[in-house]
């Protein structure tokens, strides 16, 4: 199943322990929720850009960091983070959403709140990464998504 939030923020869902979130391979989380995964997670973002800089985490790829009650799934689908050309594509969208949902029902996993990847600083349309998240979903319905579509943090709405 998938629930489309239209606002609000992923880490305050009731009852979801698990999130993702669209990454670059550059080892940056400067802007957008990044920021708050990187507070909120230090540790994974400390892994993260180690993975990065060392050459180990790559488009298409999920990094999934558990924090002991959920899971945060790192999903690399972009290069970098703010060079043209290297932004946000469908098929690393794809293959890291799809390597997510293994990963998830492996552990056990019933949902995931993730806000809507790949739209705000990756640069594709909307509608073009719902149709894919949806795909992947099709084939994993173990598995709960819940997509926040625009970030609200203490009252202020951010898109």
């Amino acid at each position: 199943m998938i629930k489309y939030i239209e606002n609000g923020d992923i880490f305050s869902l009731e009852g979801v322990y698990s999130f993702a979130h669209g990454c670059n391979c550059a080892g940056s989380m400067g802007r957008g929720i990044a920021v708050q995964f990187r507070k909120k997670f230090p540790e994974m973002f400390k892994n993260y850009r180690q993975m990065c800089l060392n050459g180990n985490f790559l488009p298409g790829d999920v990094y999934d960091y558990d924090y002991g009650i959920g899971h945060v799934y790192n999903l690399a689908t972009q290069l970098h983070y703010c060079v043209p050309g290297q932004l946000a594509k469908l098929e690393y969208i794809e293959s890291s959403l799809e390597k997510m949902m293994l990963l998830a029902e492996i552990d056990k996993v019933q949902s995931i709140a993730l806000p809507k990847i790949g739209a705000g600083h990756g640069g594709l349309r909307w509608q073009d990464v719902k149709s894919i998240i949806e795909k992947v979903a099709a084939n994993h319905q173990k598995v709960d998504l819940y997509i926040v579509e625009n970030f609200v943090e203490h009252g202020e709405l951010r898109r």
